[in-house]
């Protein structure tokens, strides 16, 4: 693994920490990093070099995470994993009876901006994102 993989997959071990002081488990973090992640790749698939269409309605994508805060995205985060789960084929399969462990807007935000934001995840290795636990 290179430094620079290594560095995310410490990061998000050391959000696992802070989340573990706001109740989930490591097993939900890790759910909750999977549905960040699926969120965060489609947006990145939408725009170059991908330029495909979009899977995830924009009204329910990553942008839409990125301009809430506070309890807005709290409601806006549990709204998309309701939403999501009703689609047709597989995207309601991959959020079928998803639910929003992190119930703390702060934490929900960090993770949003600070882990997950920066990175362009879809043009790592496969293997750094199984890395992460997702």
């Amino acid at each position: 693994m290179s430094d620079a993989s290594q560095n995310i997959v410490n990061k998000a071990w050391n959000f696992a920490h802070v989340l573990r002081d706001d109740g989930p488990s490591y097993m939900a973090y890790t759910e909750q990093i999977t549905f960040l992640l699926f969120l965060k790749m489609a947006d990145e698939q939408t725009k170059a070099p991908y330029n495909r269409k979009p899977i995830v309605p924009p009204a329910l994508g990553w942008q839409s995470l990125l301009a809430k805060d506070g309890d807005d995205l709290e409601v806006h985060y549990r709204h998309i994993l309701e939403e999501l789960a009703k689609k047709p084929g597989m995207l309601g399969k991959i959020f079928k009876k998803a639910k929003p462990e992190i119930q703390n807007p702060a934490t929900l935000k960090r993770l949003i901006v600070d882990l997950i934001e920066p990175e362009q995840w879809s043009s790592m290795e496969a293997d750094i994102k199984g890395d992460t636990g997702s």
